[in-house]
């Protein structure tokens, strides 16, 4: 089973974090951040992770550090229960269309993190949750798992179906890279023989 549990605690967070790359999308999501959760669970059905998420953040202050965390914790227990990546499909792909709202998602976990987000809204918060903080929670997971990932929205007009649109391409992409495929007998899917140097 490729699974990992990350726990950490800091000043501004205490966070536990469950995964099983295996998984059916089970989830069990509990953030303080309604819509988070709500984009979390999403991401976890879509891509077929089972991801465990709870966390007591210092939301008295602002949201940027349970956001951040919750990325950060979820891609190192991503990036753990890999292991050595070998026989993974590495690459992923994605369109999701939500309504009038359609994104791509592209994304590489080759061990050289990079974000590139061309995407956007035109509201500051979806229900609790700053707008803002999106684009560093793609961000935050791209850095702690070690993928490039590109995110493009093509069009769209509802903020809620562009946001609910990204996570769930962002799934489906993930689901590919990570999925075993048996024609690679466990190979490392590179032609340096390592992903990450």
């Amino acid at each position: 089973m490729r699974t990992a549990r990350i726990a950490r605690k800091t000043h501004e967070t205490d966070i536990v974090v469950e995964v099983n790359l295996d998984g059916t999308g089970a989830y069990d999501v509990s953030t303080g951040i309604g819509f988070l959760d709500h984009m979390i669970e999403q991401f976890s059905r879509h891509s077929l992770i089972d991801i465990t998420c709870h966390i007591k953040g210092d939301l008295h202050v602002d949201q940027h550090h349970t956001t951040e965390d919750s990325a950060i914790a979820i891609g190192q227990a991503i990036s753990s229960a890999l292991g050595d990546k070998g026989g993974i499909g590495r690459y992923g792909e994605a369109h999701s269309a939500m309504d009038e709202a359609l994104s791509r998602v592209v994304l590489d976990i080759s061990g050289r993190p990079w974000l590139v987000w061309n995407a956007g809204f035109t509201q500051e918060r979806l229900g609790e949750m700053d707008t803002e903080l999106f684009e560093h929670w793609f961000q935050s997971i791209a850095q702690a798992v070690g993928m490039t990932l590109h995110i493009e929205l093509h069009y769209g007009t509802n903020n809620h179906h562009i946001c609910e649109g990204i996570y769930k391409g962002f799934a489906r992409a993930m689901r590919q890279a990570v999925e075993i495929d048996p024609r690679k007998a466990g190979a490392i899917p590179s032609t340096k023989g390592v992903l990450g140097g």
